[in-house]
């Protein structure tokens, strides 16, 4: 099977348990995730966030529809003021414990992976924005942090 890049859409940020969500969805198909799966995938997300720490509360997640029934969201929130916090979710994978094939139905799998090769292409870029808007300034901007994510288009090279 031949290595093809999927797609990347930036939806616009959303406020979730008091936290601002920078949001990257991946995906083969053009068309995006299903809305069903993208309701599943944030119904879930509070569980994912950690508690508040006295940092900008800033979370970025990818949700990621694979190429079977297979669906993730990865939450990679700013702790302890330049540190990610991670924590994910599956759907519809059962080799990670998931208990059907429903891409709507999440569980929380007990694994130490941090996301696959289409899932980690906005960490560098997430990284740079942090640097850039929150702890160079003077005055951090979490609007412009919130403003700055990776292009859409692939997830390909973005250098």
């Amino acid at each position: 099977m031949a290595f093809t890049e999927k797609f990347l859409t930036v939806p616009p940020p959303i406020e979730v348990a008091g936290r601002r969500i920078k949001r990257y969805h991946v995906t083969a198909d053009p068309a995006g995730i299903a809305p069903d799966v993208e309701k599943a995938a944030y119904a879930i997300l509070p569980e994912l966030l950690p508690e508040a720490d006295g940092t900008a509360p800033a979370t970025f997640v990818v949700v990621h529809r694979g190429n079977d029934d297979g669906a993730y969201i990865n939450a990679y929130s700013w702790v302890w003021d330049n540190v990610l916090h991670y924590a994910n979710a599956a759907a519809g994978q059962p080799v990670l414990g998931c208990p059907d094939s429903d891409p709507t139905h999440f569980i929380r799998p007990d694994l130490p992976w941090i996301g696959c090769v289409f899932e980690l292409p906005p960490i560098q870029h997430e990284r740079d924005a942090w640097v850039r808007h929150m702890l160079i300034p003077e005055v951090p901007d979490l609007d412009a942090y919130l403003a700055d994510s990776l292009p859409a288009g692939t997830t390909g090279d973005h250098s």
